[in-house]
């Protein structure tokens, strides 16, 4: 018996067995670093029952790995009930919770194709599919118009990720480790903060230039290092990510139309699901990660996927749906509003005064925690007259039944 490091997985099949030389393949399967086992699916000893046992077996590593899988099947009810009832509420809880374990699981093969591409590539492929869960439903939104659920959810994104993850790791790190204050790169943290205040100043100049009416009006309308090993090979990697990008983007389509229907049916603000609920549904994989890494005293790891998703989402994910409005017809500009602007920019704030020292604790968590329930909370109550534009066609005696409510109000 070797040590665990040298312990690989092996397939129990007759067809991995006896093989000739001129027959076999060299493909990487197991646990132990820098061994590698002969196999050929395409061997003629390999039969059809052989080729179906083991694709039987990579599904279930794929979708029994993980508790939160069980949540998968909610994703075709939510089909089902959208063909049979119609019922927009219940299609849009069942496709959210349908959505989140796919989302997971994409994070988790983007994990396991990083292995065999090396950090670089690795760093590329997490940062691009890490956020795909949020462009999909952005790009979904986009085609139908609802701009201020694009900006929302977005935004939302950026939020959920600093102050609800990253409170989640610094809680659950700080009880795990009790005995002891958390340290991480401080540096590293500084960088990630200050290009997240680059961010925000890019979108409070927009919001503040609007509310305050001081842009030029015509120019605005002509110019509108792990450890582990891999559980499945590279091409399996490959094939999962497309098959569940796939599904996301399938699902995503039954999110997004039933948004509106959602809000009435359940009384619940559009402006809510945007910031609220899609963003958790999509921080998914990065939720998992970063709580695993704290409790494994990685802070540094749980800040790369917190903080640096929110980067990722300001300064990648916001102007490529910009241009991608731009193109679709659909122009979206930077200008997401005072309230959301001024949200955005306070939990930047405190998030800074929160990493500025280096060190973490489960209080510092609890408190990020209780200030994403005062974002959830203000949401919850916020009337965003933009959304309400966005959801009725405005006639004459539309719009001014709008203005009368909001003044009321």
């Amino acid at each position: 018996m070797g040590s665990l490091e040298e312990q690989y997985v092996i397939e129990e099949d007759e067809c991995l067995l006896n093989r000739g030389p001129t027959d076999r393949k060299v493909l990487y399967l197991g646990a132990a670093p820098n061994r590698y086992y002969p196999f050929s699916l395409f061997s003629e000893d390999c039969g059809w029952k052989e080729i179906g046992n083991i694709v039987l077996s990579r599904t279930k590593v794929v979708f029994f790995s993980n508790k939160i899988n069980l949540l998968v099947p909610c994703g075709p009810l939510a089909v089902l009930v959208d063909l049979v009832t119609g019922h927009q509420g219940s299609v849009f809880l069942l496709s959210l919770l349908g959505t989140i374990p796919l989302a997971e699981r994409l994070g988790w093969v983007t994990e396991q194709l990083a292995f065999y591409t090396g950090p670089t590539v690795g760093g590329l492929l997490n940062a691009t599919f890490g956020n795909a869960t949020e462009l999909i439903i952005s790009i979904h939104a986009m085609k139908s118009g609802m701009i201020r659920v694009v900006q929302q959810s977005l935004l939302g994104s950026i939020l959920s990720n600093m102050l609800l993850v990253l409170g989640s790791a610094f809680f659950s790190g700080g009880i795990v480790h009790s005995n002891k204050e958390q340290v991480f790169n401080k540096a590293n943290a500084e960088i990630n903060t200050g290009l997240l205040l680059v961010a925000v100043m890019g979108l409070l100049f927009p919001a503040v230039l609007h509310f305050t009416r001081t842009e030029d009006e015509s120019e605005a309308d002509g110019s509108s290092d792990d450890k582990e090993a891999p559980k499945i090979t590279k091409w399996e990697s490959i094939i999962w990510l497309f098959i569940l990008t796939a599904s996301i983007s399938f699902l995503s389509e039954y999110l997004v139309n039933a948004i509106e229907g959602a809000s009435v049916a359940l009384n619940i603000p559009v402006a809510f699901i945007s910031v609220i609920l899609l963003p958790i549904v999509g921080n998914a994989a990065e939720h998992a990660s970063a709580v695993m890494f704290a409790i494994k005293d990685e802070l540094d790891m749980s800040l790369g996927v917190a903080v640096g998703s929110s980067t990722q989402i300001s300064m990648f994910g916001i102007p490529f749906c910009v241009v991608y409005g731009w193109v679709l017809g659909h122009p979206m500009d930077l200008n997401f509003q005072l309230f959301e602007t001024a949200t955005l920019f306070m939990t930047v704030l405190v998030v800074a005064f929160m990493l500025q020292e280096g060190t973490s604790n489960y209080f510092k968590g609890l408190m990020l925690l209780f200030c994403y329930l005062i974002v959830a909370a203000s949401y919850f109550v916020h009337i965003d007259p933009e959304s309400i534009r966005e959801s009725l066609p405005l006639s004459p005696y539309t719009g001014r039944m709008i203005a009368c409510e909001l003044f009321w109000k």
